[in-house]
């Protein structure tokens, strides 16, 4: 007989999730199993045929077999509905019961010593009241422990300080992923080149949020959903980065706040391309990774006065200006290339703008009538004029800006004549 293969279209996952409930079925089994057992094997005395007992045949009724029944029939409907009905289990909630537990039972030890003494200086001879006292003043106390502890484990650590019952991620930063970042999937190339070394966290209302843009009717919305999913199992499927879906209930009616929220008790680092959620983070203090900010900063610098080759395609918003786009959709405008939408020209870059949504970069085209550049080609000429030994000769645009200049030349030549006094 063949073993079953392994699938290997399975999502790793969710190979996960199944070996965890077979695991959990297993557990529950053998706990039945066993809780009856050792139930059945109380309840029935075998070869004992006492005073007090019923039975037949060499097996007999334990003498208080209804209370055992009783008991062990309420132990274990408790057990199986504190399991049935809390599925998530927090192993935090469950040392907060203990730990306000133990507080309870030190102060209630503390404080049966005070009831002893107080009974024993007025002389209170009712065993029955002091014990009811303690036992009541017990349960007093270890219900306002647990409920104490519950209420405030996640600034339990500000008191105790290497006791923390919130959820603390250890190391680097965690990166939390929302919505945005993963429906754009740039966030996959970065992390496959290795630089992205911190825990990845995806919360699981980002993941239903992707969940209901997959199953809605609109095309466009439906394509953003699929792909954010795909994002999520690239980023899953990658070997070298620690990526973990959270299940942590955050507080919150929109998906943004809930990302604050969870971002400020790990404390982690959002990453993200919505320029909004940027600003609200900034603003409560959260550190945040924009993805356009990043891409940016990565793209090759344009000094002034460089020229590029480009294609202007629309009319810009102020008057005479063009517009085209770099390869990388570096959006270029043209300040005097209103009249030349449509063909490729040659510019020359005067400054670059950069900002969060992207980088705009401003330049003229060549041989648009600019004065900069008009004194440089006249410092040029002079120094090549200059340069050599025969008299330059005037250039018919300098004439044609200056037409006095041989009138200055005879002028000073007479007046140099007259100041002359050997002459």
């Amino acid at each position: 007989m063949d073993k079953p293969e392994h699938n290997p279209d399975l999502h790793p996952q969710e190979a996960a999730q199944r070996q965890q409930v077979l695991l959990l079925r297993v557990v529950r089994i053998s706990f039945i199993v066993l809780f009856f057992t050792v139930t059945v094997l109380t309840v029935l005395d075998i070869g004992a045929s006492g005073e007090g007992q019923v039975g037949f045949g060499g097996v007999a009724l334990a003498a208080r077999w209804p209370v055992i029944l009783g008991i062990a029939g309420m132990l274990g409907a408790v057990v199986i509905s504190i399991d049935v009905f809390t599925q998530q289990k927090k192993i935090a909630t469950l040392f907060s019961v203990f730990f306000g537990l133990l507080i309870a039972m030190l102060a209630t030890v503390a404080m049966s010593s005070v009831v002893d003494l107080l009974a024993t200086v007025y002389d209170i001879n009712a065993p029955d009241l002091i014990a009811t006292t303690k036992v009541l003043m017990g349960i007093t106390l270890a219900y306002l422990s647990i409920t104490t502890v519950l209420q405030t484990e996640d600034d339990f650590r500000l008191v105790i300080p290497y006791v923390e019952f919130a959820k603390q991620l250890r190391g680097q930063k965690p990166l939390v992923l929302d919505t945005s970042a993963l429906i754009d999937a740039r966030i996959v190339d970065v992390c496959s080149t290795g630089i992205i070394q911190a825990p990845i966290v995806i919360p699981s209302f980002v993941v239903d949020e992707l969940q209901l843009l997959a199953d809605s009717g609109d095309r466009l919305r439906r394509a953003r959903g699929r792909r954010g999913l795909d994002v999520i199992a690239r980023l899953q499927s990658e070997p070298l980065l620690d990526v973990s879906i959270d299940e942590t209930p955050v507080q919150g009616k929109a998906v943004d706040q809930m990302l604050i929220q969870l971002a400020k008790s790990m404390p982690a680092t959002i990453v993200t391309t919505d320029t909004g959620l940027s600003r609200v983070a900034g603003i409560q203090s959260l550190s945040v990774l924009n993805l356009n900010a990043v891409a940016n900063a990565l793209k090759p610098a344009v000094i002034p006065g460089e020229t590029l080759q480009i294609k202007l395609i629309k009319v810009g918003e102020q008057a005479g200006q063009g517009v085209g786009y770099l390869e990388d959709g570096t959006m270029v405008v043209a300040e005097d290339g209103g009249d030349l939408v449509g063909t490729d020209v040659e510019l020359r870059v005067t400054s670059s703008l950069q900002t969060s949504a992207g980088r705009l970069i401003f330049g003229k085209v060549n041989g648009s009538d600019d004065p900069e550049l008009a004194a440089q080609a006249e410092n040029e000429s002079q120094s090549s004029d200059a340069s050599t030994d025969q008299p330059a000769l005037p250039r018919a645009g300098s004439l044609k800006q200056s037409p006095t200049v041989p009138e200055k030349r005879a002028g000073s030549r007479t007046s140099k004549t007259g100041r002359n006094p050997r002459r």
